[in-house]
């Protein structure tokens, strides 16, 4: 497939230049500082030991700075570059971003989400670096290094996109093994619109789901706690909830288009002195909720029913 000129193939543009670029330190600009707190917790020292024992895995992320020639601002790599100035590193090779996104990458600075230490893990091992070395240079167990290297056997390429930027602990991953890939897909949305990425979260909706979106359908569910008549029970109440959502979801841009079209209408209405006049002395109760309406930014904010 052939590269266009804007470096994009077949029409989609990459995110990234394709060479790396090798920057000074004092190139770079950070977007937030790190403090104190923050170079002495866990995830700081396994990463500056991980650095001192093996290198830097995964090229930090910066964009070029349109306003200061000659500087770049750190988008993605906070902590691993702090460690390089602490170390007396005095250049690191980057990965070049064609966009200006800090907010994407700099909600994560602070701790790497689980998915991309995965795939750090990967690299390493690809590189000739063993097991046992990565869990010295961690500091964490064996095993740890282990489960963190399977982490994604089992699980779709849909579910990982989904959850590729979150902090979510490796064996919350396990129960979503147990599901088939339509199943990962849904179980991976409903975490993100809830914003719970717990283990015991995945275990009640795996509890919840349908033996036939199972990996293993002739298998029977078992999971601790519960006997077969709550999960059954369970799996109801999630159908019901799925098919509440699924309607609250159909009929959202139908609300709010029906919104729009009542609010500019009312707000015509109200700009007629005379209706205004006539409403003020004989109806208040309606011109206050006809204020109301349009007034309303958002669904989510109470709409009076006549």
């Amino acid at each position: 497939m052939a590269d266009n000129d804007d470096g994009s193939r077949g029409g989609i543009r990459s995110g990234f230049e394709e060479a790396l670029l090798t920057i000074r330190m004092d190139q770079i600009i950070f977007l937030k500082a790190i403090n104190a707190a923050t170079r002495k917790s866990k995830k700081y020292l396994q990463i500056r030991a991980s650095i001192e024992e093996v290198g830097i895995i995964e090229p930090p992320a910066v964009h070029e700075d349109r306003n200061l020639k000659g500087k770049y601002i750190l988008l993605d790599g906070h902590l691993r570059v702090d460690i390089l100035k602490e170390l007396q590193v005095e250049e690191v090779t980057c990965l070049l971003s064609r966009d200006d996104e800090p907010f994407t990458y700099n909600k994560h600075i602070n701790r790497i989400a689980t998915i991309q230490e995965h795939h750090m893990i990967l690299r390493a091992i690809e590189r000739g670096v063993s097991e046992q070395r990565l869990a010295s240079a961690l500091n964490v167990d064996l095993r740890s290094i282990y489960q963190k290297r399977d982490l994604l056997l089992g699980i779709c390429p849909e579910a990982v996109e989904l959850l590729k930027d979150k902090v979510i602990a490796p064996k919350t991953f396990r129960p979503l093994k147990a599901m088939k890939p339509v199943r990962q897909v849904e179980v991976a949305r409903l975490m993100n619109d809830s914003g719970v990425y717990t283990h015991s979260y995945v275990l009640a909706l795996l509890a919840a789901t349908p033996q036939d979106l199972l990996l293993h359908p002739q298998k029977p569910k078992r999971i601790q706690g519960l006997d077969s008549e709550k999960m059954a029970r369970m799996e109801a109440e999630m159908e019901g909830l799925q098919k509440d959502f699924q309607l609250i979801e159909d009929n959202y841009a139908v609300d709010v288009m029906s919104l729009t079209f009542a609010k500019g209408y009312l707000a015509a209405l109200l700009g007629n002195a005379r209706v205004v006049k006539y409403l003020a002395g004989n109806q208040p109760d309606i011109l206050r909720e006809f204020e109301r309406i349009t007034e309303t930014t958002s669904l989510n904010q109470h709409i009076p029913e006549f």
